[in-house]
């Protein structure tokens, strides 16, 4: 797959079929169109988001972007410029460590289609060609079968598994990974 890196903060990623970019105030009413969607986030995270929790995601890119020059980025559908979902980079917490996740959650309209895993290909490109990053990780639900299959295509191998509390729920997740070299899986 090809996957062109740019400088322009309009479009730091673009593949064959996606623009990935920055996310936007703008980006707002799209955003709620995933996070607010009870289907998609019960994959993830057992429940929808509010509209003042969908705010404060988009503040945390923001700042994420501000701080590290990454974070979740929109995916926008190069053919009808229309945001589809959001992939990117971020430091999440597995155990005692920090790890460079690649997350990816789309509207279900968008589901099957590949684009989690284009995405989240070219994510892992720029890790490693940008960020220098020798190792990615993806932090997945163990119910959340297509999320899995993202992460499988992406190249990653399943390393450990643990249990985290989201919204007071108790949930299992897989810690999948990828890293530059065979050797470099293990955290």
């Amino acid at each position: 797959m090809a996957v062109r890196i740019s400088e322009n903060r309009n479009g730091l990623i673009e593949t064959e079929r996606l623009l990935i970019r920055e996310m936007e105030q703008s980006d707002f009413d799209t955003l709620c169109k995933i996070l607010c969607d009870e289907e998609v986030m019960c994959a993830a995270y057992e429940s929808a988001f509010s509209l003042e929790e969908v705010q404060n995601w988009l503040n945390r890119h923001f700042k994420r972007y501000a701080e590290y020059g990454f974070g979740l980025w929109a995916v926008v559908l190069k053919e009808t410029n229309e945001m589809i979902g959001q992939c990117g980079l971020t430091f999440q917490g597995w155990r005692d460590k920090e790890v460079l996740e690649i997350g990816y959650l789309f509207q279900k309209a968008y589901w099957h289609k590949g684009y989690a895993t284009e995405a989240a290909i070219a994510c892992k490109e720029y890790a490693f060609k940008v960020l220098n990053a020798s190792n990615v990780y993806s932090i997945v639900r163990d119910t959340n079968i297509a999320a899995q299959n993202v992460a499988v295509r992406n190249g990653m191998k399943i390393i450990d598994k643990d249990t985290k509390n989201f919204r007071y729920i108790d949930m299992d997740f897989y810690l999948y990974s990828a890293g530059q070299t065979d050797e470099t899986w293990f955290i």
